[in-house]
């Protein structure tokens, strides 16, 4: 190759570089509030897909943009004093990935932008006006909407005809929106034949003791939906599940790769992902209030059919068929 080619190839190649770093004028700064607790290998992924996000849309961290990430997991205290450690850093944009962060990052960050993911029922939660214009500093990617829990209900039915009754189990401090989804599934217990009632719970032996209480009773089934705290709690409620032959349907795929039996919901890789673009917009000048809410644009059926045969079920090859993922 000769050096005159060589060298303008070289300029080619950095031209991006150069062009990013002419519009930053400075290395922009992004914090980010995670839902999963510090080294979950779980919330690792999904970091890994945002960073991702961004190169995609330019951004070389080190270089171009620096991120800051904290872990409070379900931990409430955590998350308000991991806020203000990120405030503190003065961002250009924060990242939350659950209620309780976007909460957190609401009340101490001022007009710093803010771009959510993993929240569910946004407008009713209060932290925009509405969907199509969240109006404020706050925009995001919305997780599962209250009236998929009804679907999660006749999941469970068709998995099991057994079931009478679905123990829908949360911490009412991390999921607040929790009677949204306890309404849903009260509008269809109905036409499922189908009792359910809430099992609230904040702390790992509430868990274990609602969950062996629970199973007492014969026709017996629980949904667990989106919570930060039961992320953290994920490989307890699958165990005690397994150990008290209770079929199971989650809110997050993580419960699925724990050995939990089936998962309906949308992909919180995907949805950080996607979110990398809105932090770029506003990096580069788009404003929170003109950025509408996105919504998942599908929800995903995940069956274990591992964890089935311990229980001693046999899945319909109809759900089968319809399952996006199905674990051998």
């Amino acid at each position: 190759m000769k050096r005159r080619t060589f060298i303008a190839g070289l300029g080619a190649a950095a031209w991006p570089l150069v062009a990013l770093a002419q519009q930053t004028d400075r290395i922009r700064r992004v914090g980010v509030l995670m839902s999963y607790p510090k080294d979950d290998p779980e919330g690792l992924a999904e970091m890994a897909a945002f960073r991702q996000g961004l190169v995609e849309h330019g951004w070389i961290e080190g270089h171009t943009i620096d991120i800051a990430v904290r872990w409070p997991g379900g931990n409430i205290e955590l998350a308000e004093a991991f806020a203000k450690e990120l405030v503190g850093l003065k961002p250009d944009v924060l990242i939350s990935a659950s209620t309780p962060a976007t909460a957190a990052l609401q009340k101490e960050g001022g007009r710093i932008p803010i771009v959510f993911v993993g929240v569910s029922g946004p407008v009713e939660q209060g932290f925009v006006q509405s969907l199509a214009r969240p109006g404020g500093n706050i925009t995001g990617f919305s997780y599962i909407e209250a009236s998929v829990s009804s679907k999660m209900l006749q999941l469970l039915k068709e998995i099991d005809r057994r079931i009478v009754r679905v123990a829908v189990i949360y911490n009412p401090q991390t999921a607040p929106y929790a009677g949204m989804f306890m309404h849903s599934m009260e509008d269809s217990r109905a036409s499922l034949g189908v009792e359910v009632m809430p099992m609230l719970v904040q702390s790992a032996s509430e868990i274990e003791a609602g969950m062996m209480a629970f199973a007492q009773q014969p026709g017996s089934g629980l949904a667990a939906i989106p919570d930060s705290f039961m992320l953290g709690h994920r490989d307890q409620v699958t165990a005690l599940a397994a150990r008290m032959r209770i079929p199971a349907v989650y809110g997050n795929p993580s419960f699925l790769r724990s050995g939990g039996l089936m998962v309906y919901a949308a992909d919180p890789r995907d949805l950080i992902h996607r979110a990398a673009a809105y932090v770029d917009r506003i990096l580069r000048g788009d404003r929170p209030a003109d950025l509408p809410v996105q919504q998942p644009t599908r929800y995903q059926l995940a069956i274990n059919i591992k964890t089935a045969k311990a229980l001693g079920l046999e899945i319909p090859p109809t759900l089968l068929a319809l399952a996006d993922e199905v674990i051998e």
